[in-house]
């Protein structure tokens, strides 16, 4: 193809410590924490929609842990307004995780129905899950995160899935209805509150490395959440992949989805949060953003697509606009859901980024990434190559290529 940057595939080093026998260390985490559920009998354990390393054989793992001890297990699903907002999507985005009944040997209880609880001192209402609150106990299970929507001392991961993951769409409207407010100072004292009135006895943290392996898993008691979750984040921050230089002409990315991001595309990699009026999480300066397909885990979902500014048709039509938009309009973020430019293909994608710029196609600076969570492999354009090169963080593999014969990554 005529006028396409040619690009060199470039491999990252990166930190790659993380739990070696996942089902033991689990296991021993259980231990820790089993003389809390005396007297229990029914346990509900809440599965998120979040894209997570090991995540089935950890869910599995955990529950049959505790029915081996004795306890009855069902699972619900705590995902907010995640699956279209409808309890046969949330049980479809559990199954495209591989958790379903048959795997994980327990019920799945999923339904949109809710308990109010006492709110007294609170700006706002609080709901949780009817079948979990049914239960003598829940356990929490998520992952440890920067959030795409404000930076903080505690952003996503165990409050957050006990407030807007247990309170489903209900609680999910009414948090968001806040707008960043009330993710930034509702949702503490709200996941506390639920954590008290439906019995959560533990949650378990997550942490993954920048290759998207589990480098923590740790169980924790409700009144460590907030201590313990912020030291976490700052973990979680740490091992964040990031692109290779901030300022880019291009960024083609290969997918986007909900289990890559909560938005798709991750603002703690591109920087900017799609928000009006809000300044971006990272210093990257983008000029122009490709994306080329959506995950298939994502179920149609594509909220954070208003996030690039050319799109193929390839992900334009594997948009479920109806479960985009109740995402999208719980979140109260209306840029989010907004069309970019749709072109055929990848290159015919690009060739458009590469006119919007107006530069030569030897001076762009262009990076083609899998996805804002995997970059252990990537590729750039000579003028981002000569600046990395003798960066020892980063090996070239082989020499430059035509646009075609770049590998999928």
């Amino acid at each position: 193809m005529d006028n396409l940057p040619e690009l060199i595939k470039i491999k990252q080093k990166l930190d790659d410590d993380h739990i070696q026998d996942i089902e033991s260390h689990v296991r021993s985490e259980c231990a820790k924490v089993i003389s809390l559920f005396k007297g229990d009998k029914k346990i509900a354990i809440g599965a998120g929609s979040r894209g997570i390393s090991n995540y089935a054989l950890i869910m599995k793992t955990v529950i049959k842990y505790f029915q081996e001890n004795g306890f009855e297990m069902i699972i619900v699903p705590a995902m907010g307004s995640h699956g279209g907002a409808t309890a046969e999507g949330q049980l479809e985005v559990l199954a495209s995780y591989g958790i379903t009944e048959k795997a994980m040997g327990a019920k799945i209880l999923s339904s949109m129905e809710v308990v109010e609880l006492d709110s007294t001192g609170l700006e706002n209402r609080v709901y949780v899950d009817k079948n979990a609150y049914e239960c003598d106990s829940i356990i929490i299970m998520n992952r440890i995160k920067a959030h795409t929507d404000f930076a903080g001392e505690i952003e996503s991961g165990l409050n957050k899935m006990c407030c807007i993951g247990l309170g489903k769409h209900k609680l999910a409207l009414e948090i968001h209805s806040f707008g960043v407010y009330g993710l930034d100072k509702l949702l503490v004292p709200t996941a506390s509150r639920v954590a008290r009135e439906a019995n959560v006895r533990i949650g378990f943290a997550l942490v993954e490395n920048p290759y998207h392996k589990t480098k923590i898993f740790r169980a924790l008691k409700p009144e460590e959440f907030y201590e313990e979750e912020k030291k976490l984040l700052k973990t979680a921050i740490e091992n964040i992949a990031q692109l290779p230089v901030p300022k880019l002409d291009i960024l083609c990315v290969n997918e986007m989805g909900k289990n890559i991001s909560g938005i798709g595309i991750d603002p703690n990699v591109t920087g900017d949060l799609g928000i009006r009026g809000l300044p971006p999480k990272t210093n990257a300066e983008i000029r122009v953003i490709i994306v080329d397909d959506l995950t298939e885990e994502s179920h149609g979902n594509a909220i954070g697509v208003g996030q690039a500014d050319i799109i193929t048709e390839q992900l334009y039509n594997k948009i479920n606009f109806q479960a985009t938009y109740e995402n999208t309009i719980t979140s109260a973020f209306l840029e989010r859901a907004r069309i970019p430019i749709v072109k055929k293909d990848y290159a015919d994608a690009l060739k458009t980024a590469i006119q919007v710029c107006g530069k030569k196609v030897e001076n762009l600076r262009m990076a083609r990434i899998r996805n804002t969570q995997e970059m252990s492999y990537f590729y750039v354009s000579k003028p981002v190559y000569e600046e990395i090169k003798n960066n020892p963080d980063y090996e070239a593999i082989g020499g430059f290529v035509k646009w075609e014969e770049t590998e999928k990554l």
